[in-house]
């Protein structure tokens, strides 16, 4: 709602729970999820597509619309702003939040069940960390797209798209109790130094 972005904010919910919550706190759920796209395995394209359709089917076809997890607890209105221009500056049908990796993954192990140790890509085994290219990860905050990419089911991690790339220091996915932990601790930390 801060961004100024959005002429209507809908949660996409198959809860009765959330969807009153998400009320009562200003949103609209004129409708509620189908159960075939309320699981762990339901990507978010058919989730957006599905309530693109449903707007569509009610005379009120949206022109770009923008999905935000609720998952990222520091998703700030200014990188939704800016995501959004930079969707329309560059002519993407999406944007998205990317973030480095804070590692060089071409480094990474595998661990077995006997807990060996075997690296991934043994190729870099002698190559200094600094030397390696910087890899980026979706960062989960928010996905800017045009309806009809949406509707088309372009593929998003791709030439379609353009990140907006975010700092490490302001991204963290909840999935976990571990990132629940490691997210108390960023807010903690952020709201010390008022970033």
């Amino acid at each position: 709602m801060k961004s100024g972005c959005f002429d209507h904010i809908v949660v996409s919910t198959d809860d009765i729970k959330i969807a009153n919550i998400a009320k009562s706190f200003g949103a609209s759920v004129p409708f509620l999820r189908p159960k075939k796209l309320a699981n762990d395995y339901v990507g978010v394209i058919p989730v957006v597509k599905h309530a693109i359709e449903w707007f569509n089917s009610q005379m009120q076809s949206p022109s770009e619309v923008c999905c935000v997890y609720p998952t990222a607890p520091f998703l700030k209105p200014i990188s939704i702003r800016k995501g959004y221009n930079q969707m329309k500056r560059t002519g993407a049908d999406y944007c998205f939040t990317a973030t480095s990796f804070d590692y060089p993954i071409q480094r990474a192990i595998q661990i077995s069940v006997d807990n060996r140790v075997k690296m991934l890509n043994p190729k870099y085994i002698k190559t200094r960390s600094q030397d390696l290219k910087k890899v980026y990860h979706d960062a989960g905050q928010f996905y800017w797209g045009k309806a009809k990419s949406w509707i088309t089911e372009k593929p998003l991690f791709s030439k379609n798209a353009t990140a907006y790339i975010l700092p490490r220091y302001l991204v963290q996915d909840i999935d976990t109790l571990e990132d629940w932990t490691r997210a108390e601790l960023m807010y903690l930390t952020l709201k010390k130094i008022k970033i």
